[in-house]
């Protein structure tokens, strides 16, 4: 699937269109951009940026944050007991006594930052990382809290952070959307479907467009149907029937936002094939990322680190990144990791799934010089339980959960804020997810207040009348 624009047209019957040449508007001065990386659509101050490109490494049904970046020796103590305290309504009501991790920790780098036994590819660059232990969410509901860590709101309707960032800063690409999301390996859509990666009321050349890695055709209709002579005549024809028409009507975002995704199709459909061909890259690389590993989940997530460096590497502003499920313990295609039951073994089976690639991406980008201009987020929408649900699960747990941060401007190998002794909720640098979106686009160079659109009758912006940036992480 693929996401709508917000008048009803579809990327793929954009693709669709441009292949043939029908529908295609082709207006010369157009044709001629160069690129919108200067020319903002929105009045947002600039901040001097300290990073031109954001990769959101999403994991999906939401990870469990006293397994992997934040250690609770109190769990061991109380292993096997009631949870002291009020435990909160959770999402199945089904809790058990306290559960400990099911991973040691050990602590690296000159930093010590302490990261699970889960995730040992991560703890080799864990002076590259900023942990937010202290993250909170308003939803334990997956389809509501995709869309919040998305949107700012938990519901449907509103741009996605990467439609902001698209909208608020333009893409360096002229050849390649301003946001992709890229899927491998049958990768499915978080719970909240396409909507997650609309445009809302944006222009519609800021929704994402999600490419599938290893698929022969990557994006649907982007081989071309014709030759490119005929194209071109269509192009011509076509483009003076545009001209003719907008000298008919004052400016109108809708058919500004059509003129625009047409001609974007046009491009990619050179630029999106020698993206996705990966055959020059040295056997080194693929050794580092993992792409020939046996285990082909793995192989398909790292395929997708690899060509977010590639989409960086072209100015593309906002990639997303999709985990794949092994259907345990609820962890089913929608939200892989989202245990609630079987945790140790859903757990380590994503953490393998992941940890190398997201490894591999952080040591490229730095070899590469493009670390310290890409920031990568690491977030699910909510953490899980320190008590069990029934006997090895974790239920929902939106109280206080880790994220990370690293690159682009924030401080490495430091963890920022705390939950209690549980790792139950946050007590100490209490987050939330609009301060997330506030600091990375602080760390754009755009104040988030003042990144808005007007819609339905209020100045509407991603961090909602919230949010605060996290000064103490940056460098």
């Amino acid at each position: 699937m693929t996401p709508f624009n917000h008048h009803g047209i579809t990327r793929r019957e954009v693709l669709a269109r441009a292949s043939t040449g029908f529908g295609l508007t082709a207006l010369s001065a157009l044709m001629a951009e160069q690129t919108n990386a200067s020319s903002s659509l929105n009045s947002a101050q600039k901040i001097a940026p300290k990073a031109r490109s954001v990769i959101f490494c999403y994991m999906s049904g939401g990870v469990s944050h006293v397994d992997s970046y934040d250690p609770k020796p109190m769990l061991e103590k109380y292993a096997g007991q009631p949870m002291p305290g009020v435990v909160q309504r959770t999402q199945f009501n089904a809790n058990g006594t306290v559960q400990p991790s099911h991973w040691g920790y050990k602590r690296y780098g000159q930093s010590g930052l302490p990261v699970s036994d889960m995730l040992p590819c991560m703890g080799e660059v864990a002076d590259e990382l900023c942990v937010i232990r202290s993250m909170t969410a308003k939803f334990n509901e997956h389809a509501q809290g995709n869309y919040f860590m998305h949107t700012g709101f938990p519901f449907l309707g509103f741009p996605s952070a990467g439609a902001w960032m698209s909208y608020g800063l333009g893409c360096e690409s002229r050849d390649l959307p301003g946001y992709v999301v890229l899927q491998a390996g049958g990768a499915s859509l978080p719970h909240g479907g396409v909507s997650l990666f609309g445009n809302g009321f944006l222009p519609a050349q800021h929704q994402a467009s999600i490419i599938k890695a290893d698929e022969g055709e990557t994006l649907q209709n982007i081989s071309p149907r014709e030759p490119a002579a005929l194209q071109r005549k269509r192009l011509d024809f076509i483009g003076e029937m545009d001209k003719r028409f907008t000298g008919t009507i004052d400016a109108n975002i809708q058919v500004d936002a059509a003129i625009k995704n047409y001609e974007m199709a046009w491009r990619m459909q050179s630029a999106v094939p020698e993206l996705c061909e990966i055959k020059g890259e040295s056997e080194a690389t693929r050794k580092l990322y993992g792409l020939d590993d046996p285990e082909p989940k793995k192989a398909a997530y790292a395929r997708q680190c690899l060509l977010a460096r590639r989409l960086v590497e072209r100015g593309v502003r906002f990639i997303e990144l999709s985990t794949l499920a092994y259907n345990l313990g609820g962890g089913n295609g929608a939200n892989p990791w989202d245990h609630h039951g079987n945790l140790k073994e859903g757990h380590g089976k994503m953490g393998h799934q992941i940890d190398q690639p997201i490894a591999a991406l952080i040591k490229d980008l730095k070899a590469r010089g493009l670390l310290d201009s890409t920031l990568i987020v690491w977030a699910g929408e909510f953490g899980r339980t320190p008590f069990a649900q029934g006997n090895d699960g974790r239920d929902h747990n939106p109280y206080g959960f880790s994220v990370w941060m690293a690159g682009g401007g924030v401080k490495g190998g430091i963890s920022y804020g705390a939950t209690d002794d549980f790792g139950y909720h946050a007590v100490d640098g209490v987050s939330t997810v609009y301060d997330l979106w506030a600091t990375v686009l602080h760390l754009l160079g755009v104040d988030h207040e003042k990144l808005t659109y007007r819609f339905s009758g209020r100045d509407i912006r991603l961090t909602d009348v919230h949010g605060n940036v996290l000064k103490p992480i940056l460098a």
